[in-house]
């Protein structure tokens, strides 16, 4: 049987003001392919189907053509909540789509639920754990946890998964292995000093962890525990990432093959870095002008509607940083100039231009404070 992973779709994405839809709708098609090219049997998405708890029209529009093309593929659809998800939202029509195999599981019930499927090796048990709090679970007695990993492994004990039969999970959580870091990214909101994790060993009873929660394709700890990442950059962190989704073939039990199959974007991530003019320059000849560009400006004179510039020929920029000694930060910045008794206002604009910027005035940017402090002089005078 052949599982394709995929998690943290976040449709409806908004990402420094560029609707992510069309974007998100191309890498769907491409989801799509791949399910048929390579006989996908069923289809594990591990959480954030939406960006936000409520997700517009048009993201449920789309999700919705996602499915019903799943649907006539006679694909079978597991679906676990994320914690950007709102899980009754998610789980309307639940009872439903079951009927059509799309097994939706997204508010927490107080154990995971199992859906069981067979094929020529025997059964094959999917486990469905959506995105929990460690104050959601009760242990026997109103026992309470305040640990992910606590939590997370008495659920998966009460569980009890028969370890003679192939087993899957699917979890929405930060999950860490003790000798291995998982890779971070800017557009993922990870508790501060990693409160929220769960150690990768309690999922040991499973032939594979579909995991959702990291937007960086990896493995954590073995190759079986896997996040698939998000299906598009989310963040300029990420502009190194190659993105895939895993496909999983499952045989007899301990025969597992697990492929990364590449996501083409129809707009890729990237950076841009040197002077204005070659930045320009360098976009007339860009066969992928319409991606989505953050640019290094490295000019060291002032840089006049740098974005409208850019944007001629970067239709898609989304930000610009300036890279040059005014920037640079200035330790001495933090002091108020020294000895300002006996100096001229001249010098003191002089040295406090230096602070700010890195580097003095030239000479004729001198000649324009020059004259507006004589301008001033001048109307002091008038004024008496």
């Amino acid at each position: 049987m052949k599982f394709l992973h995929l998690a943290d779709l976040h449709i409806g994405k908004r990402l420094n003001e560029f609707l992510m839809l069309e974007d998100q709708s191309y890498a769907l098609e491409q989801v799509l392919k791949i399910c048929s090219e390579k006989n996908i049997d069923a289809v594990l998405i591990s959480g954030d189907i939406y960006d936000r708890s409520i997700p517009t029209a048009e993201a449920v529009k789309l999700f919705d053509m996602f499915l019903t093309k799943l649907s006539e593929k006679n694909i079978i659809v597991f679906i676990i909540s994320g914690n950007h998800d709102s899980p009754q939202r998610l789980e309307f029509g639940a009872a439903i789509m079951q009927n059509k195999n799309v097994y939706i599981e997204s508010v927490f019930k107080g154990e995971i639920k199992k859906i069981t499927l067979n094929d020529e090796y025997g059964s094959i048990n999917v486990y469905m754990l959506p995105f929990i709090r460690p104050g959601e679970v009760k242990g026997e007695n109103s026992q309470t946890f305040d640990d992910y990993t606590a939590a997370a492994d008495y659920l998966i004990g009460k569980a009890a998964p028969n370890k003679t039969q192939r087993n899957i999970i699917m979890s929405h959580q930060f999950v860490v292995s003790a000798d291995e870091e998982p890779q971070r990214c800017d557009s993922e909101v990870i508790a501060i000093g990693g409160l929220d994790s769960i150690e990768s060993y309690v999922y040991n009873g499973f032939d594979y962890v579909a995991l959702g929660h990291l937007h960086s394709p990896q493995r954590v700890g073995s190759d079986n525990i896997r996040y698939s990442g998000s299906l598009l950059k989310y963040s300029f962190s990420e502009i190194k990432h190659k993105k895939s989704v895993p496909v999983v073939t499952m045989k007899k039990k301990g025969d597992i093959n697990i492929e990364l199959v590449p996501i083409t974007p129809l707009r890729d991530m990237r950076q841009v870095k040197g002077k204005i003019d070659d930045i320009i320059l360098q976009a007339k000849t860009d066969k992928n002008s319409r991606d989505y560009i953050k640019a290094i400006i490295t000019d060291e004179d002032e840089v006049y509607d740098a974005i409208g510039r850019l944007r001629a020929v970067y239709p898609n920029i989304m930000k610009i940083e300036f890279e040059n000694k005014r920037s640079v930060f200035n330790e001495d910045s933090k002091t108020a100039p020294s000895k300002l008794i006996g100096r001229s206002p001249l010098e003191l604009f002089d040295e406090f231009f230096k602070l700010q910027n890195n580097v003095e005035m030239n000479e004729e940017q001198k000649k324009i404070v020059f004259d507006i402090f004589k301008e001033m002089e001048n109307d002091e005078d008038e004024a008496y």
